[in-house]
């Protein structure tokens, strides 16, 4: 069970949580919320997540990613701890779970009524699923030409937060944009860190992530255009949010960024930090759901 957990790379939890943890206090704001719609909403993130982190493990092995000069985490498939026969068979099973969770979320928020939403949703959903396997699984995995750093803002920030957002209020607003693009922002960096840190053995294996085709200096330069940029929006969010800005609630996670972006600038092998941030943006959420809700 144990190398299944770490397959699972549960450190990536917090940042898949924080898109949906905003829309769903946002929501909350509105006086309009389910339990029922957050939970299936974190429950279908949590199996999305997971899926996503196989579907990695086992493609970046099959396209030869995962080489033995590779800097980060060990790799279940690549170190023979999982086989790939057994990880094929997990990622359907995380499939069938989040098909199973996302139509009951989706049944949930639309009273049972399969109207034009209800398709569209389940269309959006269907298309998470595929992104979360082909960005670095099967035949053409748009990973490996760079584009992972779009799909991560769309889905974690975006889909995550707007998404979760419309389910409970059916609407949308400037303010959701706005920390929707924060979220994404963030996410972002996120990844960016993986791959600064995995620039030689995805270069080697063709695998032609942003840093890869900038550089280590210009990706650094990126990774503070996403954290500034990400800091702008949350302190114009809060501002539209109240009218007001409480420094208080967001000096932590602002200390934080500044943090990230000095270390990931200074330290060779950046993955320490890509853990710090996911944890950050998961703490601003918190935060940003106490300073909502107060």
């Amino acid at each position: 069970m144990q190398k299944w957990i770490a397959a699972a790379r549960l450190r990536t939890l917090p940042l898949s949580f924080s898109s949906i943890i905003i829309g769903n206090a946002l929501a909350y704001k509105q006086g309009i919320f389910s339990w029922s719609i957050a939970v299936l909403a974190l429950l279908t993130t949590f199996f999305l997540q997971i899926l996503s982190n196989y579907a990695n493990d086992y493609g970046d092995f099959k396209n030869g990613a995962d080489l033995s000069g590779r800097i980060g985490p060990q790799r279940a498939v690549q170190s023979g701890e999982i086989s790939v026969s057994a990880m094929k068979n997990a990622i359907i099973l995380f499939i069938f779970l989040c098909l199973v969770s996302g139509t009951m979320l989706l049944y949930f928020t639309f009273d049972g009524q399969f109207q034009a939403r209800f398709w569209l949703f389940l269309g959006l959903g269907l298309t998470s699923i595929v992104a979360a396997y082909t960005y670095t699984a099967g035949k053409n995995p748009y990973g490996y030409a760079g584009l992972g750093d779009i799909s991560v803002f769309l889905f974690f920030g975006l889909v995550g937060v707007i998404g979760s957002y419309y389910l409970q209020v059916k609407s949308v607003s400037v303010l959701v944009v706005t920390f929707a693009t924060a979220c994404g922002l963030l996410a972002t960096g996120v990844l960016n860190i993986n791959n600064i840190r995995d620039i030689e053995s995805d270069s080697r294996a063709g695998k032609m992530t942003i840093p890869v085709r900038l550089g280590k200096s210009n990706a650094i330069k990126y990774h503070w255009f996403l954290l500034v940029s990400a800091s702008i929006l949350i302190f114009i969010g809060c501002y539209l949010l109240k009218k007001e800005f409480n420094f208080y609630y967001m000096i932590v996670p602002f200390l934080s960024f500044l943090r990230n972006g000095i270390q990931v600038s200074r330290l060779k092998n950046p993955d320490p930090m890509l853990k710090q941030l996911a944890l950050s943006t998961f703490i601003f959420s918190l935060l940003l759901t106490m300073y909502i809700i107060k």
